[in-house]
């Protein structure tokens, strides 16, 4: 399980610079060139997320069980992911969607980890799934005090909001009945 931990660290530690030391990751810009800090970030991160790969896989060679989800919590889950897709989207795609929640992935985020640990009871999943859970919640709340960096998108347009929730849909129903299990090993329908 070390290998997932010191994973979720980097990579989680590296998405959170702004959120907690914004003004050092400014001057690191500034003295480094943006360049140079985006690939900087980015290994640290790559790295991070191979090693949260790599120990989430061990981990699951090796269960240990912290809870037992009631099976009715299965259809909860599959409820609070129905937003998560259109809500990623929508961080792209400027519209009604991003402007009511202001970082629609945040937030997709925080429902991605929720739905996970319903269904998921091992210390592995609890690492990983509360982990990014905790940290978008955390990162969602710093947005109170802190101006949110430009993200690239595409331009704001009337039908936005349409492209992400069908688009959105289509990607959670690809994910539910194929790609899950092709990726991942489990499907969630059982």
């Amino acid at each position: 399980m070390t290998p997932l931990i010191v994973g979720l660290l980097l990579f989680l530690g590296a998405h959170s610079v702004s959120v907690v030391a914004d003004a050092w990751r400014n001057a690191m810009v500034e003295r480094l060139g943006e360049g140079a800090w985006k690939g900087v970030y980015s290994l640290v991160s790559a790295a991070g997320l191979g090693l949260i790969v790599y120990g989430y896989s061990v981990a699951r060679g090796s269960p240990a069980v912290l809870y037992v989800p009631p099976p009715g919590l299965r259809h909860l889950s599959f409820l609070v992911m129905l937003p998560v897709f259109p809500l990623l989207l929508a961080a792209y795609l400027p519209g009604r969607i991003k402007s009511a929640t202001r970082h629609p992935m945040l937030l997709a985020t925080l429902l991605w980890g929720v739905a996970h640990l319903l269904v998921n009871g091992m210390a592995a999943d609890v690492a990983l799934f509360g982990g990014v859970a905790l940290w978008a919640l955390f990162d969602l709340l710093s947005f109170t005090r802190r101006t949110p960096r430009p993200l690239q998108t595409a331009p704001a347009g009337p039908f936005n909001d349409v492209f992400a929730v069908v688009g959105g849909l289509v990607t959670y129903a690809v994910i539910l009945m194929w790609a899950h299990r092709a990726l991942i090993g489990v499907s969630p329908l059982g």
